[in-house]
C-alpha cells in the first residue's frame, strides 16, 4: 500500500509578478485518487494544473511527486518526472495538420527509442482504449469534438502516466458525451491504475467521478473547503461553496 502522496503540495503561492494569485495551499492527492480542482472563474485553477505538471515555478511553497520536489532536482530529473504524467487540454490541443496517428505518435517518436512498427502498435492500442479503433488516419477536423476529446485523451495516455491532468475535459461536449467521457476516465484509472487530476467547474463530473476535491477562492486567494464533493454539498455552511454546488444564488449580504 503507497503511503507517500502521490501529490503534496506544500505552502504553495502562485503569482504573475506582484500579482498573487492563490496562497497558503496545502493539499494531497492519493495513489489512484480522482481529485478535482474547483472554483470559480479566474481563481487560478488552470494557473494551479500548469505549476502541478512543471510548466511553472511557484513563487513559493513547493511541488513534490513521489516525495521528490519538482524544483530541487536538475532539468533532465524534472523532465524525466514530468515524463511520467499525461495532460488533456481543454480543445484537445490536436496539432491540426497532422493525423490522430501521427498526433500520438509525437511524444513516443520524442521520448523513446521504440521503432516505427512499436509506435504504430501503440498508437492502435490506444485509440481502442478510448473507442477510436480504425481512426489512425482521420485528422482533428474529420472528427466530432467529443471524438477529438478521446483522441485527445490517447495521446495523453501515450507514454503510460502515473498522473494524468485534464483542463476542463467536459468543456463544450453535450451531456451525453460529457457523461460517456467521465466513464472512460473511470474506466482508464481503474485499468492503468494512474491518479487523475482534473480542473472542472462541471457539476455532473464533479460529483460522478469525484474522490476528493478542493475549492479554490479569488477573494481570499486560497483555499477554502475541501473534501469529497459530495460530502462538501451535504456539510458545507460556505455560501461561495453552496452556490457553486448547487449554481444557485446566495442571499444578499452573505458574503460579508
Amino acid at each position: 500500500m503507497e503511503t507517500t502522496p502521490h501529490l503534496d503540495i506544500r505552502n504553495l503561492r502562485m503569482a504573475y509578478g506582484d500579482v498573487v494569485i492563490q496562497k497558503n495551499l496545502n493539499f494531497t492527492v492519493k495513489h489512484g485518487e480522482v481529485f478535482v480542482i474547483m472554483g470559480g472563474s479566474g481563481c487560478g485553477k488552470s494557473t494551479l494544473l500548469r505549476h502541478l505538471i512543471g510548466l511553472m515555478e511557484p513563487s513559493r511553497g513547493e511541488v513534490l511527486i513521489n516525495g521528490t520536489n519538482l524544483w530541487q532536482v536538475s532539468i533532465d530529473e524534472r523532465n524525466q518526472i514530468i515524463s511520467h504524467n499525461g495532460v488533456l487540454y481543454q480543445g484537445g490541443a490536436l496539432w491540426s495538420s497532422m493525423t490522430l496517428g501521427e498526433n500520438i505518435a509525437m511524444p513516443l517518436t520524442e521520448y523513446t527509442d521504440l521503432s516505427p512498427k512499436q509506435i504504430q502498435e501503440v498508437i492502435t492500442y490506444k485509440l481502442s482504449l478510448v473507442g477510436l479503433a480504425g481512426f489512425e488516419d482521420y485528422y482533428p477536423s474529420e472528427i466530432s469534438g467529443g471524438m477529438r476529446k478521446r483522441a485527445g485523451l490517447a495521446r495523453a495516455m501515450a507514454l503510460d502516466p502515473e498522473i494524468l491532468f485534464f483542463d476542463e475535459p467536459s468543456a463544450g461536449l453535450d451531456p451525453v458525451s460529457s457523461r460517456l467521457l467521465d466513464d472512460l476516465i473511470l474506466e482508464l484509472r481503474d485499468s492503468l491504475g494512474a491518479t487523475v487530476v482534473i480542473v472542472s467547474h462541471e457539476l455532473a463530473s464533479i460529483f460522478a467521478i469525484g474522490d476528493n476535491s478542493i475549492f479554490l477562492d479569488p477573494d481570499e486567494k486560497t483555499i477554502i473547503a475541501s473534501g469529497p464533493p459530495k460530502e462538501l454539498l451535504e456539510r458545507s455552511e460556505d455560501p461561495r461553496v453552496i452556490q457553486f454546488l448547487t449554481r444557485t444564488t446566495p442571499p444578499r449580504g452573505s458574503y460579508a
